[in-house]
């Protein structure tokens, strides 16, 4: 009988849905616990393929909705383990979530009315509500500082290293004490040199290592490069009398691009601009930021010491829905921050809907677009598309510029492995399968020969 078994219930060979289960002599460790992106709601899962009630322990590695965003099913289906993270994830993680449930809902309220409307049959119920969110608060009882071993039996031990993603974001690694075995689980690895938050850590060497390949098949330009190229399109687009606008995640890129922002206004290289944030939730994001500068990097450390390092004149954050409506009367010199950052839905939709068409604006990606969104068919060239029932033509100038990623890119995926020996198993996960092939063609040759590649639902006995 097998001492350790692992299951992939998501993010095989796709970049979504990130959900690991690991089975070490009956201890039941998931690993994330995230939702599928890029999908219609009759596509997602609605049930686990494990019994959560048997789970023991929940490993947050960061709080992206596509590692957290099933959290709430897996409480409301009988989970009573406890949820391991790092202080920012569990706070990010609560806010994410209830907007999780909150973008569902309004989603489910549209396609109830059409199908209503055309006679069709009714659309899935949304995966959960705001009850079930705050009903999965609770659960979150363990906050762990990165490099402090943490016991999860007599036998079974993890820690956190900083994954240099995200704010609070870690890979871990787990020690099977009695086995003498190590697994490390990537998280999503961050992209070297970004501001805010650190490099990654590098790890140790490993039995099993379960990596992330959003990024396998390329290198990311260099980041002042991409700093430059958002100046210029900002400054081409106010010369050409235009909006600015920048889908963004409310997490991380949201902050992110206030403080390049505020460093072009200092270096007298903004225009004379109106900046909007709008997003309740990256607003809301900002301030767990700024509560938690010890996770900053040495750099907006010390710019914290001295002032706000996500404020510049003429910006304004826009919670109220009336305010993000008057910023459609704005025809130039604006630059609107919105979610979502892959187009799926938020207000970024109205502010797109408003300038799309207008030849003089801009339309700039700074963070990839999976399959089956709507950003991925603009940056593949899409020269119409459908919004709110209405097709409207694509004539603004579209920048795509993947410096900013906060995934790290094919170079350091491959430092970062190279640091974790050589495997019994090198798993490939968290990334689309033509990338992983190129991923694994670039790896050396002894580890190569480790590559695995799971599907979905797979179990694989290690040991």
């Amino acid at each position: 009988m097998s001492e350790a078994r692992i299951g992939f219930y998501g993010a095989t060979k796709e970049v979504t849905g990130s959900c690991f289960l690991l089975e070490i002599r009956g201890l039941k460790i998931l690993i994330d616990c995230g939702m599928f992106q890029g999908r219609e709601a009759h596509e997602l899962p609605s049930e686990f393929p494990f019994s959560p009630k048997k789970i023991d322990y929940l490993i947050l590695t960061h709080a992206h909705i596509d590692h957290c965003g099933r959290i709430p099913l897996l409480v409301r289906e009988g989970f009573k383990g406890k949820i391991i993270s790092t202080r920012p994830t569990a706070q990010i993680a609560r806010i994410m979530l209830l907007d999780s449930a909150k973008v569902m809902r309004e989603h489910y309220k549209v396609l109830l009315r059409k199908a209503k409307r055309k006679g069709r049959e009714l659309p899935p119920l949304p995966l959960y509500d705001e009850y079930d969110v705050v009903e999965s608060f609770p659960f979150f009882e363990i906050q762990l500082p990165y490099e402090r071993p943490f016991n999860l039996s007599e036998d079974i031990k993890i820690t956190f290293k900083d994954a240099g993603h995200i704010l609070g974001s870690c890979f871990v690694e787990i020690e099977d004490l009695k086995a003498r075995k190590k697994f490390i689980f990537s998280g999503d690895l961050g992209n070297k040199g970004k501001p805010i938050v650190r490099d990654y850590t590098l790890p140790s060497a490993a039995d099993f290592v379960f990596m992330e390949t959003t990024y396998g098949d390329r290198n990311h330009k260099p980041f002042e490069e991409s700093k430059k190229e958002l100046l210029e399109a900002i400054c081409e687009t106010f010369k050409n009398g235009g909006n600015v606008l920048i889908p963004t995640f409310a997490l991380e890129r949201a902050q992110e691009i206030l403080f390049i922002l505020r460093e072009f206004h200092e270096a007298g290289e903004l225009p004379p601009c109106q900046v909007f944030l709008d997003s309740p939730l990256a607003i809301k994001a900002t301030r767990i930021f700024e509560a938690n500068p010890e996770f900053f990097d040495e750099n907006a450390y010390q710019i914290f010491q001295r002032k706000d390092p996500f404020d510049l004149p003429g910006l304004h954050f826009t919670e109220d829905v009336e305010e993000s409506k008057a910023i459609n009367n704005i025809r130039s010199g604006a630059i609107i921050i919105a979610g979502n950052g892959t187009l799926t839905g938020g207000r970024i939709l109205h502010h797109l809907k408003n300038n799309i068409w207008r030849e003089e604006c801009s339309l700039v990606f700074v963070g990839f677009q999976p399959r089956g969104t709507l950003g991925r068919k603009i940056v593949e060239g899409a020269d119409k598309i459908h919004l709110f029932g209405e097709e409207v033509a694509v004539r603004l100038k579209v920048y795509t510029i993947n410096g900013f990623s906060s995934h790290a890119d094919q170079r350091e995926l491959l430092e970062w492995v190279s640091y974790c020996g050589t495997p019994e198993k090198l798993f490939l996960i968290h990334g689309e399968e033509d990338k992983m092939q190129i991923f694994k063609s670039v790896l050396p040759e002894d580890l190569q020969s480790k590559v695995y590649i799971p599907s979905f639902s797979e179990e694989i006995e290690l040991y």
